[in-house]
């Protein structure tokens, strides 16, 4: 589907797409699928869209209860967030100045890091101990390691320049993006351009040098921009301004609605010479629709369950991802009650056995928030990990207070927040162990073979909203026959943090 425009309109224009799942994945196909030409059905099963984008409000202001940021060195997010109306409410942080809690004080973020793995000692002097500088010093002296197929961020690191590294910087930083477990995090998918340098490279230091060196050289030639943006009123309103282009352009978008059934009928002849194309049923809501093609654009678990009966192999595959569970408590304050560090917020090092795995000052983040009202402080803090599930079976209420709890021990904060609110996200962030990569190249294989058929979303190659924007975009050239979207995110994977305060 990337030939020219007319080439597109005229094999899409006779094309009826389902798309599965109205999430930003399902939306983002949606509205590329009508650029081509297709007649599109969104599905959703739940009665809102958005999936982990979820604007609202505490104590009359707007917040973000999800992902609250885009990576903006990616195209992606910001591009479609500009195509969709709302390019004069992009907005950077009012302070990129994070900190990391650990070992009983705040300690400013280091700069000179690839995800938290330094470049020099020196880099990283105010938050290791000297024992863990010492231990930095000597990957210069150690003999290559060869890291093969693929491997364990943490194992890697911990090797190369110490167990400190990992626990004090890598796993906050790693954190934010998949809330998972760095010693079983695959390398190559989770921070693929450190995993190639490193192939490359004697030691992990010279590779991460190597890195900065060529963004540096990267900067010098373009325009740099921030590494973030926000969006007024939430990154939240993003899905809802592309559902509305959808439906402004003649898509179709049915909320509760859940597809129980997907089968293969046949084949449809297309508008090119020879060609066909599979006709797929759908079951829906008590409904039976047809279409030519589908996209299905909803977490692993419930993509195996749809291609159970068409794609047993890649369902089997599917079945097998494993999702962490997290929970974000939004408190609001009263600014003349509440003091708090400068800076956008901080991270927190599991090692430290703290409740919080991050804290973000969303009022002095996000310039839009304060002005909401100039009489209230709003703070986030991110509760749950992979493997943790016992702080997430306590109530709303213990969370809130294990929170505040947190936050007095580590900024001072002792007031009493005027409203709360707790967003629970069950199995929300798909987990990227070591083989992620060759699951979802055996995924795509067995997909492959079933024409009219494509799937995208944060379980294949990168779990941020940019990344999840990309793979509809490639799944929609993979539905025209175009693999080479999906080739270049095999090759290069969408990066993204979600959700904390080292954005």
């Amino acid at each position: 589907m990337r030939g020219s425009s007319a080439e597109n309109a005229e094999t899409a224009e006779a094309q009826q797409v389902i798309v599965i799942g109205g999430g930003i994945a399902g939306l983002a196909a949606a509205h590329r699928l009508l650029d081509r030409g297709a007649r599109v059905t969104v599905l959703e099963a739940s009665d809102r869209l958005g999936g982990k984008l979820l604007p609202g409000e505490i104590a009359g202001v707007r917040v973000d209860l999800g992902a609250e940021s885009l990576l903006a060195r990616r195209p992606e997010a910001v591009g479609l967030a500009r195509e969709v109306g709302l390019g004069d409410r992009l907005q950077p942080p009012a302070t990129a100045t994070a900190a990391i809690w650990t070992r009983d004080a705040l300690r400013p973020m280091p700069k000179g890091h690839v995800m938290g793995v330094p470049g020099t000692a020196s880099a990283v002097s105010g938050v290791l101990s000297q024992e863990g500088l010492a231990r930095v010093e000597r990957d210069a002296d150690l003999p290559r390691t060869e890291i093969g197929d693929d491997v364990a961020v943490g194992e890697y690191v911990a090797a190369r320049v110490g167990r400190e590294v990992v626990d004090r910087l890598v796993e906050p930083l790693l954190g934010g993006v998949y809330a998972g477990d760095a010693y079983r995090i695959s390398m190559r998918s989770a921070v693929p351009q450190l995993f190639e340098a490193a192939r490359t490279h004697t030691s992990l230091t010279e590779a991460v040098r190597a890195i900065q060196g060529r963004t540096a050289a990267a900067a010098r030639t373009q325009a740099a921009g921030p590494v973030f943006m926000g969006i007024e009123g939430g990154v939240g309103t993003l899905p809802l301004a592309v559902a509305d282009s959808v439906r402004a352009r003649g898509g179709e978008i049915l909320t509760g609605t859940p597809v129980t059934e997907l089968r293969r009928t046949g084949t449809a002849e297309t508008s090119g010479p020879g060609a066909s194309r599979a006709a797929w049923r759908v079951v829906a809501g008590g409904r039976v629709l047809h279409a030519d093609a589908v996209v299905v654009a909803v977490p692993a678990p419930a993509a195996a369950g749809l291609l159970r009966a068409e794609a047993p192999a890649a369902a089997a595959e599917l079945a097998a991802v494993e999702y962490a569970s997290m929970a974000l408590v939004t408190l609001a304050y009263r600014r003349s009650e509440a003091d708090l560090p400068e800076g956008s917020g901080f991270l927190v090092p599991p090692v430290d056995g703290r409740t919080i795995k991050a804290s973000t000052f969303a009022s002095r983040k996000w310039g839009w928030i304060a002005d909401e009202d100039r009489d209230l402080l709003v703070v986030r803090t991110s509760v749950g990990r992979y493997g943790e599930t016992a702080i997430l079976g306590h109530d709303d209420a213990h969370l809130v207070d294990v929170s505040r709890h947190d936050l007095r021990e580590a900024t001072g904060l002792a007031a009493t927040p005027v409203a709360t609110r707790v967003t629970r996200w069950t199995d929300g962030l798909p987990q990227y162990p070591v083989g992620h990569h060759a699951r979802v190249a055996r995924i795509r294989e067995h997909v492959a073979k079933l024409p009219g058929l494509a799937l995208c979303g944060a379980a294949y190659d990168g779990v941020g909203i940019p990344a999840s924007i990309a793979s509809a975009y490639a799944a929609v050239d993979a539905l025209g026959g175009d693999p080479r979207g999906v080739q270049e995110l095999t090759a290069h994977p969408v990066q993204s943090l979600h959700g904390g305060a080292g954005e």
